[in-house]
């Protein structure tokens, strides 16, 4: 019985890898068809199956890139850029997708090699070389106790521990930063939370804002580029 319930499991578990890699064929020949608004159903279907897949929003990221949604696009090449820093492609496109909206991936006055190697791992990794780095740091602190030995490697793997501790500090207060990007072709920024209140600017899809209150379907914002700050429509923002 345990038997046929394993092979059950193993010919399900084929049967979903072969329709998600024939969704993916699907897909993919529908976007080189010019499809794109077909490729991208089947890609949001995909991504239902593999919320956690960063080349699935890479993929939503080109076919609303492709469609004129910039705003679109960069909030998914924005959540693909979070789970795989170090991938070329989607680092590129999430680049050139902010820049047609008149914003940079990296900040002014930071070099572009530093930006790189502070996104060189993604938060998930680095959070896993900070618990190895306390773990080891533990074990070698109880040898270092009971034998006296280990002086030199415990002092190196707290040095990595403090380095990669500080570094993943940086990086939650990067990836916890309530982003939200302008989806609708144009959003009007106001000096409160309705019609009522004046606009003080105009906003083209695609820029990035930080998230700072809602109130009644009305959000809070700061524009990252500019630093002004006032109340756009929730309905004309896309959260990351």
């Amino acid at each position: 019985m345990r038997k046929m319930l394993l092979l059950f499991v193993l010919i399900l578990a084929l049967a979903c890898t072969g329709r998600a890699a024939q969704t993916a064929a699907e897909a993919e020949q529908y976007y080189t068809q010019g499809k794109f608004s077909a490729a991208l159903n089947l890609y949001e279907d995909e991504l239902k199956n593999n919320p956690n897949n960063p080349y699935v929003y890479y993929n939503i990221g080109n076919c609303y890139f492709k469609m004129g949604s910039t705003g679109l696009a960069v909030a998914n090449y924005y959540r693909a850029f979070r789970l795989a820093p170090r991938d070329a492609d989607i680092r590129h496109n999430l680049s050139l997708a902010l820049q047609s909206a008149g914003e940079h991936l990296v900040p002014g006055g930071v070099p572009q090699v530093l930006h790189q190697l502070f996104f060189i791992l993604s938060y998930d990794e680095l959070k896993g070389i900070v618990m190895l780095c306390l773990g080891m740091s533990s074990l070698l602190l109880c040898l270092g106790i009971i034998k006296r030995r280990w002086g030199k490697v415990l002092w190196f793997c707290l040095t990595a521990l403090a380095v990669s501790g500080g570094w993943l500090y940086a990086r939650h207060q990067q990836e916890k930063l309530p982003l939200a990007v302008v989806a609708s072709p144009t959003a009007e920024l106001r000096s409160g939370p309705g019609t009522n209140f004046p606009a003080s600017a105009n906003l083209t899809q695609g820029h990035l804002v930080i998230l700072q209150d809602s109130r009644n379907q009305w959000d809070e914002v700061v524009v990252k580029t500019q630093g002004i700050q006032g109340w756009i429509k929730s309905s004309s923002l896309e959260k990351i």
